[in-house]
């Protein structure tokens, strides 16, 4: 059974003195997100990676793109350069992180160009520069740019949560995964058999017999190849019975993992709460750390108020003042 991925335990961040570099990494975002300065650049790349992605989709549009060219060109050349400065910048201050992976001012930022942020951040801007050594077609070039929407996930909290349950999960995934694909194979194997006879055109190769397992799999149906014939058709209806299934297994992993990753974050701000209530009341450092673990671990406020007043009421009178711990917290308040 897949054990439950936990959340990165609460880190104090370590004081440093402020350089230049650290400074930097402040700004991007490397120490939270409570700075306005930080909400002010996140705010600003959010919105750029936003206009990027619409850019890309009226692009296409072909009146749009003749008649606005040069103005797309140029956004898009301040893009890549705001973008390269951003990948240069992170690269520069990864040093500065409290993972000790990225410590090494070699070796830490080689390793933090391979992490899925850097890789991301890497291909916002690649197909730019690609096209200017390499002879590719423009379009597919400019297509591309839409890669820039997975910059997003550096802010998006539902982003992270869903990676971390797709990591939990990833055993239970790939074993739904393998059976359909045995199924697929097997099902249009059989299909080709029934089939082929009588429309060759149609289901002409088990490859071809592929597609129309996976759309009946999927419950799609797009019509495009339908079987004539009896043992065709039962075995189309038997392939369609089994698809509702198949199709609703990945969901359910997926909710179910959502779940416990949920809980398990839940259960780690409980035990911060747990140990800053140790001395009976909650100073400003203490609730400072909460709300940065709160913010680490992607809980809502609401969530986070609940497991506070749950653990405030489970504990003992204060020993220094005999007040209820309640009233203490709320009087700090």
């Amino acid at each position: 059974m897949t054990q439950p991925q936990r959340p990165p335990s609460p880190v104090r961040h370590v004081h440093r003195r402020r350089t230049l570099r650290r400074t930097v990494y402040h700004v991007l975002g490397g120490e939270g997100h409570d700075d306005p300065m930080v909400k002010l650049v996140d705010f600003l790349l959010i919105a750029l990676i936003v206009l990027n992605v619409v850019a890309v989709v009226l692009e296409s549009i072909e009146d749009l793109s003749y008649a606005h060219g040069p103005v797309f060109h140029a956004f898009d050349l301040a893009s890549v350069a705001i973008f390269s400065i951003e990948y240069l910048l992170r690269i520069w201050t990864a040093p500065e992180t409290d993972d000790p992976r990225f410590r090494h001012p070699l070796w830490g930022r080689l390793r933090f160009l391979m992490s899925p942020m850097a890789v991301i951040d890497l291909l916002a801007v690649l197909p730019f520069y690609l096209g200017m050594f390499v002879s590719l077609d423009l379009r597919a070039i400019r297509v591309l740019r839409v890669l820039r929407v997975f910059k997003l996930g550096r802010y998006s909290m539902a982003i992270s949560v869903m990676v971390a349950v797709a990591r939990q999960e990833a055993r239970a995934i790939g074993a739904v995964l393998f059976v359909m694909m045995v199924i697929i194979v097997l099902s249009s194997s059989l299909m080709y058999l029934f089939e082929h006879r009588m429309q060759p055109h149609v289901f002409k190769d088990i490859p071809t017999s592929m597609w129309w397992s996976v759309v009946t799999l999927t419950t799609l149906g797009y019509g495009d190849m339908v079987p004539i014939t009896l043992w065709g058709r039962i075995l189309g209806g038997l392939t369609a019975i089994l698809g509702v299934g198949m199709i609703a297994l990945p969901a359910g992993v997926l909710a179910s993992g959502f779940s416990e990753q949920m809980r398990i974050r839940r259960e780690e701000y409980r035990e911060a709460v747990e140990k800053a209530l140790e001395d009976g009341a909650l100073d400003r450092g203490e609730r400072r750390v909460l709300e940065e673990t709160r913010r680490m671990l992607q809980l809502s406020e609401d969530e986070a108020a609940f497991v506070l007043e749950q653990a405030v009421k489970g504990a003992h009178a204060c020993p220094h003042c005999g007040k209820s711990l309640h009233q203490r917290v709320g009087e700090d308040h």
